[in-house]
């Protein structure tokens, strides 16, 4: 069997490079970066009502766009930045989401400058150890991400219900929800 032929998550289509990289390499895999943990959630809020290629495709120019998700730089982008980034073809031009982003920003920010990690934040909802389901069934949300989705609304995130966040929460390992036949489960079960 070769790399590309190995069993996979059914959501990761084979034929597609970009989709199987995704899967292989960084779906699932524990994230403990603050600032990565804050774009990966600022991305799913994106993906609302879209495919997750959509935006995955699309990873690069929201990157460009958003100072490479750069919370203090992103913070502080005002009605010129909405506007640029409403004409930026090259990401999803939604106004609300756009803003989203930019108070997403502020209130990471706001949290580190209070002496508040995003990675301990997040983590501490499962005590620092990923939630290992069975690989058999996918909720698309969870009574943990019911109670993670109305702590970041609390916060004033937006864009974060409860099937946003488990999206988000599979993305970056804090639940494993790789299949039981996919190759890449208990590699990431072991990180």
């Amino acid at each position: 069997m070769t790399k590309a032929d190995r069993p996979r998550c059914a959501w990761a289509p084979q034929g597609d490079p970009l989709y199987r990289a995704y899967h292989d390499e960084e779906w699932g895999v524990p994230q403990r970066d603050s600032r990565m943990l804050w774009e990966m959630l600022m991305l799913e809020g994106f993906q609302a009502g879209l495919s997750w290629i959509t935006i995955l495709r699309k990873r690069d120019a929201f990157r460009a766009a958003f100072a490479h998700f750069d919370p203090d730089a992103v913070a502080a982008f005002g009605p010129a930045d909405v506007e640029r980034l409403m004409g930026d073809a090259g990401i999803v031009r939604a106004r609300a989401k756009i803003e989203a982003t930019i108070a997403g920003a502020g209130i990471f920010c706001a949290m580190r400058d209070a002496g508040e990690d995003f990675a301990d934040y997040v983590w501490a909802f499962v005590d620092g150890t990923p939630v290992q389901n069975d690989g058999t069934t996918f909720p698309t949300q969870t009574p943990l991400s019911e109670r993670i989705s109305k702590d970041l609304k609390q916060r004033g995130f937006k864009f974060v219900g409860p099937v946003i966040v488990y999206a988000w929460m599979q993305a970056i390992g804090l639940v494993n929800d790789h299949a039981d036949h996919c190759f890449r489960r208990e590699e990431v079960a072991a990180t």
